[in-house]
């Protein structure tokens, strides 16, 4: 990641309105998984460690990253263990843990296979890894480069990703999809506009006062999803995986009952 949007990002996750919607609808499906009593979790690439909060309320937390800035932030926080790693090269023992989270990662490093079968090696054979990832390449904006990406993802490309890293998909959702008619119209004109200009990241132009009213369609999202819904398009991707076997339990609620997704569409 860019140092200066690193910062900016370290700067505004605790109060930004993407950030927040994003940790409501993590906080749901996580919670909607029969974890085992003290379980433990793992989030990869865990930036300021501020996703770490709510996991504790969970089981055991441990955060890896990479950053040496955000590796400083997450370990000010006190909470869990917060080790220095790469997700493409994870330094802990196999089938350490319960569950994994990692959200908006795979898609800054090189092999993103290579990353989620390391996850898949730390997991344990019951456990579950929970993802997330910017959705459609077409969307690609300053954003994107600011922000370092490799890639965006469709439901297809990430589900082939996952299948091929030994992961069993129990569930797939875009979300971020109320805004997503306004995003593709501001970033075409973005494109155009950053033809003459230096990359920018979305978070440099979100006034704070902006916050509560963009966070609204999240928390209208959440609870859509919670009803066990999935919503066809959006800015973002959320996967649930699962070990092949045996499978992972969920509760009822957001997840539903466990199915594999066989077919690819979009």
């Amino acid at each position: 990641m860019d140092p200066r949007y690193e910062l900016e990002t370290l700067a505004v996750e605790d109060r930004h309105w993407w950030y927040r919607g994003r940790r409501r609808i993590v906080r749901d499906a996580v919670r909607a998984l029969e974890l085992p009593p003290r379980a433990e979790i793992l989030d990869a690439g865990c930036g300021s460690g501020r996703n770490l909060e709510e996991l504790a309320t969970l089981g055991q937390v441990t955060g890896l990253e990479p950053s040496p800035a955000s590796l400083a932030a997450a370990r000010a926080r006190g909470i869990g263990q917060v080790v220095a790693g790469s997700v493409e090269a994870i330094p802990l023992p196999d089938q350490s843990f319960d569950l994994a989270t990692c959200l908006d990662v795979i898609e800054h490093v090189d092999d993103d296979r290579a990353a989620l079968a390391e996850l898949r090696r730390v997991i344990r054979p019951a456990g579950s890894l929970l993802v997330t990832v910017p959705a459609y390449p077409r969307l690609w904006s300053a954003h994107d480069e600011a922000n370092r990406h490799r890639r965006r993802y469709t439901r297809a490309t990430l589900l082939r990703a996952a299948t091929d890293a030994g992961w069993r998909p129990l569930r797939m959702t875009y979300f971020n999809s109320l805004l997503l008619p306004a995003a593709v119209v501001y970033r075409a004109l973005s494109r155009i506009q950053a033809r003459q200009m230096q990359p920018t990241s979305d978070l440099e132009r979100t006034p704070a006062w902006l916050d509560v009213v963009l966070e609204q369609p999240l928390r209208a999202e959440a609870a859509l999803l919670r009803c066990g819904l999935r919503l066809p398009a959006g800015l973002s991707l959320l996967a649930l995986l699962g070990c092949a076997d045996p499978p992972t339990r969920l509760g009822r609620g957001w997840a539903g009952r466990a199915r594999a997704e066989s077919h690819t569409r979009r």
